[in-house]
């Protein structure tokens, strides 16, 4: 039977952190689950796209929009599953066997538990609280998601914002999320450029305003001026 899994990653200006990323995913293909990687580029001016090609790749080029990038990147998978990592995001050792175990069930969609790259007390308490967040039904993105295409088109897919793309589809898979037995370790560069604090303050700021009707388009400027 022919591999079922494309794995989906939105790029932008992501060069540093593929190498990792892709390395990970090797595990999937020696077991036979990846199809296909395809990389969805936001229009990169470093050498995403051809890293990417060089680990064999397909790029496929639009607006940055994570929402976008993401629904044109599923457009051109044909894997009966997805896998949607982001770049800064590496499965950790063994992840195919929860992957397998969990596509048993095409009816929920599946997250990672969610680790740092950088230890400490602060990185352990942000990775606790992304975690239970996590369990009562708020996956983000840099947990990875593995869904079944067609419980992706029942539910509508990602919508084309730049940002809360993840909590929105999320929120239409409540009820139908569930916790993989593996860890999705993802760079800390961020939270230790910014502040561990400030950054997870802003984060949770956020989801808070687009919960309470804040356009994503708005949120995005605003987010992108703190950064």
């Amino acid at each position: 039977m022919r591999a079922q899994i494309s794995v989906i990653v939105p790029t932008l200006n992501a060069e540093p952190a593929l190498a990792a990323c892709f390395g990970a995913l090797m595990e999937g293909l020696d077991a036979g689950l990846i199809r296909e990687l395809i990389v969805s580029d936001g229009g990169s001016t470093d050498a995403s796209g051809a890293v990417a090609q060089a680990w064999g790749a397909q790029v496929v080029h639009g607006a940055a929009s994570r929402g976008g990038q993401l629904r044109r990147g599923i457009e051109a998978a044909q894997g009966e599953w997805l896998l949607v990592l982001h770049a800064d995001t590496s499965l950790s050792a063994g992840w195919t066997d929860a992957v397998r175990a969990a596509m048993a069930d095409q009816q929920t969609a599946g997250w990672f538990r969610l680790a740092f790259d950088h230890g400490g007390v602060a990185a352990t308490l942000v990775a606790g609280w992304a975690n239970l967040r996590s369990r009562l039904g708020l996956p983000y993105g840099d947990q990875g998601l593995l869904i079944h295409r067609d419980l992706y088109a029942a539910v509508g897919g990602y919508p084309d914002q730049p940002l809360m793309e993840d909590v929105a589809l999320a929120r239409a898979l409540r009820g139908r999320l569930t916790p993989l037995d593996s860890i999705a370790v993802t760079s800390a560069a961020k939270y230790r450029h910014q502040g561990w604090v400030r950054r997870g303050a802003r984060n949770l700021w956020t989801l808070i305003r687009y919960a309470a009707g804040v356009p994503p388009a708005r949120l995005a400027r605003d987010y992108s001026r703190q950064t």
